[in-house]
């Protein structure tokens, strides 16, 4: 009988892994099928039917340039920027943001975030776009207003220009929720070009596939171990799936819900519970007047998204492409590195999970070796230089030669 060339693989590993003191893993169908399920990588670009400008260089270029654009705040002083860093994956190395005040949550990374089609820890938006405008008008951040924005895009020649050039219509009109939106589309148009890059584990994932064992071996044996984990014992792949190895959901994984504020006192994070409130109140969401494709299938989960208990305590699965840069983790910021957020799994209290939390979570007492393979497999999610500021650099002087 005809070997398959998934039978033959693992004939040719097995010799390898029974070598070794810690052996390379020979990962069985089922742990293959998920690591296919992990890519390609890079994926295909598809825009957001609902913004007009999405995929528009134009778009883009007002885009970057508002995003460190400080007029938009209050004081004149915060821009998107000053949370969200290129040198650290467009996150920043902070437990919790500061915005005009103390904020109650980390800032989550902008790498790959057109793949979402929730956005927050909490998912209060369903458009890279409306998430925009959250921060420009909170007071607890940027502080901004619809008039004020609407009026920086007006008045001042390079923004002005750069408007008109991506939407001549919304640019002019005496609407100023209109011109706020332009610029949150534009912003929206600018986050989605916030790529990673390929990673170590995306090389092996290929030459596995491939049958290459030379480029299998380039893959360290730790990293290997850890992945085998990831899709075995361990049960990650349940909620961090897909290319960008994250369901895009929300979840109960045992962490506390108080948050303490700058003044000492203590206060609850209900987390997607009241996200799904903000949603459905949101005059931005895809069922607003604001939305480019009012019929399209994307408008779906905003029209059926549904606030129940259980959701009390659940907060977005991230991406776990480019941990390397956006330490650190958690909602909440409680975890510095990535050994914390495995002994956190590793030592689970399943007394902290929600009553109606998720029953397949289990601590997975990892021994000293697992815990490091696993961190290790982490790590190879990362490429050597994913957070360089020179496509962002040249986009903003692109700008000022269009727009000076």
């Amino acid at each position: 009988m005809r070997c398959t060339w998934l039978g033959l693989l693992l004939l040719l590993l097995a010799p390898v892994a029974a070598a070794n003191e810690h052996p390379i893993p020979v990962f069985d169908p089922s742990q293959l099928r998920l690591i296919r399920s992990f890519g390609p990588w890079p994926p295909p670009f598809h825009g957001d039917s609902g913004n007009p400008l999405s995929g528009r260089p134009d778009g883009i270029r007002l885009g970057a340039v508002l995003f460190a654009e400080s007029r938009l705040s209050r004081d004149g002083a915060l821009s998107c920027q000053s949370c969200h860093q290129p040198q650290h994956g467009w996150a920043e190395p902070k437990p919790r943001s500061h915005g005009l005040e103390q904020l109650d949550r980390n800032a989550l990374g902008l790498l790959d975030s057109r793949l979402q089609r929730w956005f927050g820890w909490d998912g209060a938006s369903d458009s890279l776009w409306a998430a925009a405008i959250r921060p420009i008008l909170d007071p607890r951040e940027m502080g901004g207003s619809t008039a004020a924005t609407a009026e920086l895009l007006r008045r001042d020649p390079a923004l002005s220009c750069l408007a008109r050039r991506s939407d001549m219509a919304a640019a002019s009109s005496p609407d100023d929720e209109a011109v706020l939106v332009l610029a949150a589309r534009a912003l929206a148009a600018f986050q989605e070009t916030l790529a990673s890059a390929r990673t170590p584990f995306d090389d092996f994932r290929d030459a596995l596939l491939a049958g290459d064992l030379d480029g299998m071996a380039r893959y360290p044996a730790a990293a290997q171990r850890g992945l085998s984990l990831f899709t075995g014992r361990g049960q990650c792949a349940t909620c961090h799936s897909g290319p960008a190895f994250t369901n895009g959901e929300f979840h109960d994984i045992g962490l506390p819900f108080f948050v303490t504020a700058a003044d000492g006192s203590r206060t609850v994070d209900p987390g997607r519970h009241r996200g799904i409130a903000r949603l459905k109140e949101n005059p931005f969401n895809r069922l607003g007047r604001h939305n480019a494709a009012p019929l399209s299938q994307a408008t779906i989960p905003v029209r059926h998204v549904v606030q129940q208990h259980r959701n009390f305590g659940e907060f977005k699965v991230p991406s776990l492409r480019s941990l390397r840069f956006t330490a650190p983790y958690m909602h909440d910021g409680s975890m510095p590195g990535l050994a914390d957020v495995v002994r956190h799994y590793s030592e689970m209290d399943e007394d902290r999970l929600h009553s109606d939390g998720e029953a397949l979570l289990r601590p997975l007492r990892l021994n000293a070796q697992e815990s490091a393979d696993l961190v290790a497999f982490l790590e190879s999610l990362s490429a050597s230089t994913d957070a360089p500021a020179a496509g962002y650099d040249a986009l903003l002087a692109d700008a000022r030669r269009l727009c000076p």
